[in-house]
């Protein structure tokens, strides 16, 4: 047994490098400006993610394709992508102004531009979170791409494999596929991808869109193409980042005028001196919390508040979601649609306008009429430049005011070690992967509060991770099974416990009894095979774990916890 646990030990420490390395080479050729990521300049960066292996990136170090952790990676890049030999990370550098439109991956709020046939632009406007997020799914793309190519190559004269030369004629007429012509093609990529036909039949409708049901098909292809003109003296792909952006990042810039815009919009409807509420979520789950079930009660006579917000989070749902807005307009929300750069919408509630007895808390009495500023999702550092800026008192001229900031509270997904998709987490302390920064709170929730509602619930310490895309099964083993006790992985606690404790404790900005709660669900078990980020989404299996911990939040906000 010793020896099987110092194997382990090993490899987490290998994992622990790698990821080190990860982090110094990508701020490294971030700071010389460009690299080519398949040459010499990429070297470092394939092979520690390689070491690493990844649990989202699936069967990245073996011969044959990942199809999950492509899926994964496509739906967070921009469409067209893979056709690019030159992508440049920009800052917001006036595109939206011209007459490029641009391209939002499905899975991750980023602008991109696709400037001519062979150049994506990605604005980043999220900090380097999203550098690294970038970077390392393109890295993934390009290790597959190369598969692809040694199976379409396949002599030392460079004669081409015949499914390839197929795939390529079905690519080149570019017209819409029957049945049968579909089937024919899935084979040819099959032998390519060192697939089965089954696997490939499964995945392949999720890559489609409704401008490109085969999108499957165009992905391999120009995968593949860019990969053999590279390896047959063809120009290189390349990554650079724009001077702009070398210069603006890590300066805080959009998060600066996110910030001054809610303090403005705070002033203006003499909300600013009141106390004030910050909590971290999504964009419906507060709003339906406190008006859907009252809205909409006689709709859904006899069912439950958890019925009401599952039909609420329907796609197709539109219109019953306009109502909920609408009322909550008409009763102290304020919305703020983002317009810094930072993706982060904001809402502001203004209970002073709510007529809680037209609510789901009617018994609801909260101290001096608070102000609840719900934040939409920051992005990794992101959390620390948003809420750092948001701490910061309100200049106006020679005067500032300090924010009232009684409370701020931090609700989302996480991936979890000990239990399973949809379980809730409730950390104890912040650990910042690499760094040994650690961050221990008192929770103003606990687990106890979360009994009773079918729902397991964990406690304990959380690791901040430097992105989801690195995790590694014997790290996070480690981190589990040793004296750390970690319960699961986000990408943004840690950040935002820094920024709150160094304005409440050291900057002196807000109160220094300010109150901090932290809530997650688990998204995924990144050490359960068929459960990591990239078996695919929750579904409604997330909806009552959000709620349940939006309405614990709001409970104390009302003074109704017990």
């Amino acid at each position: 047994m010793q020896g099987i646990k110092n194997i382990s030990r090993s490899r987490a420490q290998e994992s622990s490098a790698a990821i080190e390395r990860l982090y110094i080479t990508m701020r490294h050729l971030f700071n010389r400006g460009f690299y080519k990521p398949m040459g010499v300049s990429g070297d470092t960066l394939r092979e520690a993610l390689l070491s690493l292996r990844p649990e989202i990136y699936g069967s990245i170090a073996e011969e044959k394709a990942e199809l999950n952790g492509l899926l994964y990676v496509i739906e967070r890049l921009p469409i067209g992508i893979e056709e690019c030999r030159f992508v440049n990370l920009t800052s917001d550098e006036g595109y939206s102004k011209s007459h490029f439109k641009a391209i939002i991956p499905p899975k991750r709020r980023r602008n991109c531009y696709r400037i001519d046939d062979e150049q994506m632009n990605v604005e980043i406007t999220r900090g380097r979170s999203d550098i690294y997020d970038i970077l390392t799914h393109l890295t993934f793309i390009y290790l597959e791409s190369h598969k692809i190519k040694n199976r379409v190559i396949i002599d030392d004269n460079g004669e081409i494999a015949r499914d390839w030369l197929k795939l390529e004629q079905v690519i080149q007429a570019n017209t819409k596929l029957n049945l049968i012509e579909r089937e024919q093609a899935i084979s040819h990529a099959s032998i390519i991808l060192g697939r089965t036909f089954a696997e490939i039949t499964d995945i392949y409708d999720a890559f489609g869109t409704k401008a490109i049901p085969d999108r499957f098909l165009h992905v391999i292809y120009w995968l593949g193409k860019l990969a053999l003109e590279e390896t047959l003296g063809g120009a290189k792909r390349i990554i650079t980042f724009s001077p702009i952006l070398r210069e603006r990042l890590g300066h805080h810039i959009h998060g600066e005028i996110w910030a001054d815009n809610i303090k403005m919009v705070l002033k203006q409807n003499g909300l600013l001196e009141r106390p004030i509420h910050i909590i971290s979520a999504n964009m419906h789950s507060v709003m339906n919390s406190i008006f859907a079930p009252y809205e909409l009660r006689s709709k859904y006579k006899d069912k439950s508040d958890f019925f009401i917000f599952e039909e609420l989070s329907k796609s197709g749902n539109d219109i019953l979601r306009n109502k909920v807005e609408e009322t909550a307009l008409k009763n102290g929300m304020i919305a703020m649609p983002d317009t810094s750069g930072t993706n982060i919408d904001v809402q502001i509630f203004d209970t002073a306008g709510i007529d809680f007895s037209k609510t789901a808390f009617p018994e609801a009495k909260p101290n001096n009429a608070p102000v609840i500023l719900v934040m939409d999702y920051a992005f990794g550092e992101q959390a620390y430049e948003t809420i750092d800026e948001l701490l910061k008192p309100f200049k106006e001229g020679k005067n500032r005011t300090l924010l009232n900031v009684e409370s701020v509270s931090i609700m989302g997904k996480a991936g979890i070690l000990e239990g399973a998709k949809g379980d809730i987490m409730i950390p104890s302390a912040h650990i910042n992967e690499g760094t040994g920064d650690n961050y221990p709170f008192e929770n103003e929730l606990t687990a106890e509060m979360f009994a009773g509602q079918g729902i397991p619930v964990y406690s304990g310490p959380m690791v901040t991770v430097l992105g989801t895309s690195l995790q590694n099964r014997d790290l996070l083993k480690f981190f589990n099974e040793s004296t750390w006790g970690v319960i699961g992985l986000e990408m943004e606690g840690a950040h935002y416990q820094k920024a709150i404790q160094s304005a409440s404790k050291i900057r002196k900005s807000i109160n220094p009894d300010v109150k901090v709660r932290y809530a997650y669900y688990a998204s995924d078990n990144p050490l359960e095979t068929g459960s990591t980020l990239a078996s695919g989404g929750l579904g409604t299996t997330g909806v009552k774990p959000t709620y349940i911990i939006t309405i614990k939040i709001l409970e104390q906000i009302f003074n109704l916890s017990n």
